[in-house]
């Protein structure tokens, strides 16, 4: 049975919302209900312009909210969430999450008894099929394809996945961090903007001598991809240039001339090529604006910049 806690660390709980105010107010909703007692709220609207987002902070006055001027992106709002936290562990969580009620704890008392893990996620199921499993941990990145696999992806949770394992990636929808790891490695990069940055932050966690976990007795539930489409422009195109931008501030040598040999002349022509023989040119393109971004910026020392606390 477990001892009864006497002490319970402030968990500062960081979301980023952008145009889905009610769904962010969803998501404010279930955390409401949490059994956990000590946490604070931080809400980083990102210039929403499609809805009115004051109506988060006018339903739930005792949250943090921190209205952007511009979209600066998602790795940037949750920086300035970072930024204003003052708990001694940091949660992400994508808004278009709800949490059951004990969530939390499982996630604080790995982080307790290990002090070199860097960062934990719970189990993510899908919001509207909450018996099939979206993460359950990742497998490394392959340096030359830059794929890898989420566990348990799209699998009937039937009670496979039921114990802790190391993961080589936490996952940006529901990632817990103990702030002293955020001041050692620092916050994530500006340069992604939308996609890549918290694999990015976990290589650099990982570099930083520190493990993470994927925790089996906790849970969320992931309503999934609402704000950028199924298959966007926005979406490949981010995705294409982030890919690149992660292999340029964490592969090197041989690997990294593979890998972008495997990048330009395999992968991307492949996969923008299906795009152009449906008639999509607006996606086709999506893929050579991308890789136009890296020529505009092959000389560009931001893209290795690690941003402090």
């Amino acid at each position: 049975m477990a001892t009864k806690r006497t002490y319970y660390p402030l968990v500062s709980i960081i979301t980023v919302n952008y145009n889905q105010s009610e769904v962010t107010c969803a998501f404010i909703e279930s955390l409401n209900k949490i059994s956990y007692p000590n946490f604070e709220v931080i809400v980083v609207d990102n210039n929403s312009t499609e809805d009115d987002p004051s109506i988060i902070k006018q339903r739930y006055p005792n949250i943090i909210y921190i209205p952007n001027p511009i979209n600066y992106g998602f790795a940037a709002g949750n920086n300035f969430g970072l930024m204003r936290a003052k708990g001694e562990y940091v949660m992400l969580l994508n808004n278009d999450i709800e949490v059951p009620p004990n969530f939390m704890e499982p996630l604080i008392e790995k982080l307790e008894k290990n002090p070199k893990i860097g960062a934990v996620s719970p189990k993510i199921k899908f919001y509207y099929q909450p018996d099939t499993i979206q993460y359950a941990g990742f497998t490394p990145i392959n340096n030359i394809t830059m794929r890898n696999t989420a566990i348990g992806f799209r699998q009937k949770d039937t009670g496979q996945f039921e114990q802790d394992r190391e993961t080589a990636y936490a996952h940006g929808a529901a990632m817990m961090v103990p702030i002293r790891v955020v001041k050692e490695v620092g916050l994530m990069s500006y340069i992604f903007f939308l996609y890549y940055e918290e694999a990015d932050w976990c290589a650099r966690i990982s570099n930083a001598g520190y493990s993470m976990f994927y925790v089996h007795n906790s849970y969320v539930l992931h309503k999934e991809s609402i704000s950028t489409g199924k298959l966007s422009a926005l979406k490949i195109y981010y995705q294409n240039r982030n890919r690149l931008v992660f292999m340029r501030r964490n592969i090197h040598g041989r690997e990294f001339y593979l890998g972008l040999g495997y990048q330009l002349f395999v992968a991307i022509p492949k996969n923008a090529f299906k795009f152009l023989l449906k008639g999509k040119v607006i996606l086709f393109l999506a893929y050579y604006k991308a890789i136009g971004w890296h020529l505009k910026n092959l000389f560009n020392q931001e893209i290795y910049e690690n941003p402090k606390l």
